[in-house]
Formats: structure tokens, sequence, C-alpha cells
């Protein structure tokens, strides 16, 4: 059975870049176990409140805890060996074939002997096939290489996954069948994780919760079924509002056919 997810705390966040600050006094508790989105206009802090808790930014005030450790407490290439990191971009290694991109965490924190086993079973748990860890990335599909983006960010086994616009980049079709195949992975593993999208049905689909973000701060902290409710408030009203559209557009469309 996987050990649950840890449990984050954050208290009085905050990130400043000169007069500006990007996150603005944010204190919240995310459950071990929860898969909970970040969702708000472009601008609004998502990215660097995610990025705070690996340490890719440090907060400028206030305090983050993971699994009741304070993150300035520890060194940012520890920390990070503990919490699963995939974005947009994916970031694969064009010179390394699947295996080693797979399996560079490993490598990094001395584990390099359990590669090949491990590598192995990253691909079956993210539905690849074995055949693919000798190719090189510019030989896979957007959606494959992705797959492969969250293999390596569970290599060393990290209790958390932090997710900045991970499936931004794809079709829909492979977009969809990526965020479905993910949050069964989330719940087969136990993790606690945290996503950033812009694309509120997506939220919606995926999340137990969602957060949502204006100039810095959290405006709305809800359920999906909250936020489909209307019960949210008036910022989280407006991002629900367009995925209502889309619906409402596109039966329409069906009516007239």
């Amino acid at each position: 059975m996987s050990v649950p997810g840890p449990r984050i705390k954050m208290q009085n966040v905050s990130r400043q870049y000169g007069a500006l600050k990007a996150v603005d006094d944010v204190t919240l508790e995310i459950e071990s176990g929860s898969l909970v989105a970040l969702v708000g206009l472009s601008g609004s802090g998502k990215s660097t409140l995610l990025k705070m808790i690996n340490r890719l930014v440090d907060p400028t005030g206030g305090d983050i805890l993971v699994g009741g450790e304070n993150i300035l407490n520890s060194d940012p290439h520890i920390l990070r060996r503990r919490i699963g990191y995939v974005f947009q971009n994916i970031g694969l290694f064009p010179h390394m074939n699947i295996a080693r991109n797979i399996a560079i965490g490993l490598e990094l924190a001395g584990e390099s002997g359990a590669g090949d086993k491990r590598v192995a079973e990253l691909l079956d748990l993210v539905e690849l096939p074995q055949e693919m860890a000798l190719r090189v990335p510019e030989q896979l599909s957007g959606g494959q290489q992705q797959r492969v983006g969250v293999a390596r960010a569970l290599a060393t086994r990290p209790g958390l996954m932090l997710m900045d616009e991970p499936f931004g980049a794809l079709d829909p079709v492979t977009r969809d069948s990526l965020v479905s195949q993910y949050k069964a992975l989330h719940e087969k593993l136990g993790l606690t994780t945290i996503i950033v999208t812009h694309d509120m049905a997506e939220a919606l689909y995926l999340a137990d919760r969602i957060l949502v973000m204006e100039e810095g701060q959290i405006k709305a902290d809800a359920t999906p079924a909250e936020m489909l409710s209307g019960g949210a408030g008036d910022e989280a009203e407006a991002l629900v509002a367009v995925p209502r559209a889309q619906a409402a557009h596109l039966s329409q469309l069906g009516g007239k056919a």
C-alpha cells in the first residue's frame, strides 16, 4: 500500500519582486492525498506559489511546511528529490534516450543501480511500451513525451507532485486522455498533487479542491460542486462561466444539426 503524500501548510506566504507582490500573504493548508487545482488569469501568482514549494523560488515572507518540515530548513536539492515536478515544456534532455531521461533523478540521488528496473516499472505505470526506453525524445509524440515527464517526476517515489500547465501544449484528445490517466495515477499512488491550469473545465474534472488566485491572493477556495453551484464568489463564477458558455454553444450547434 502506498504511503500517503505529505500535508502542505502555508502561513502568510509572500513573494515580492521590487514593488510587485507576485504572491501576497497566502495562508492555506492542503491535506495529504489531495488533488488541488490552482486557477486564475495569467499573472495572478499561480506558478510563483507552486515554485516556492520546492524552492525554485524562495518566499520573501512567511513559512511553507511540507510534511511538517519548513522547506527553508532543507537543502533545495534534497528537498526536490522528495517532490515531483512536471511542467508544460517537459524539459526532456534531447541527447539522452528515454530510459536515461527517466533515471536521471535516480542517478543524482545515488540510486543508479536500481535504474533499469525502475525505468521498466515507470514505463508500465504511465502506459508506454518498454521498447520506447531506447528511443530519444524527438521520436515520441507530444503526449508520449509528457508521459515520460510524469515518469521522470515519479522516479524517486515522491509523495508530492507539482504540475505547472502540464497538458497545456497538447491536442484536446491527447490532453483529455492524459488528464484521466493522471487522475487514476494520483489515486493509485496516494499522492498529494497541486496542479496549475488555465483550463477551468480541466480543474473541475480533475481536482477535488480548486483555489482561485487573483493579484497574488487566494480569492476562492471550493470544491468543484461548490464552484458549479455559484457559491464560491464572483472571481470563481467568472472562470466557471467560460466552460458553461462553451457547453451552451456546443448544445446550440447540436440542436441545429
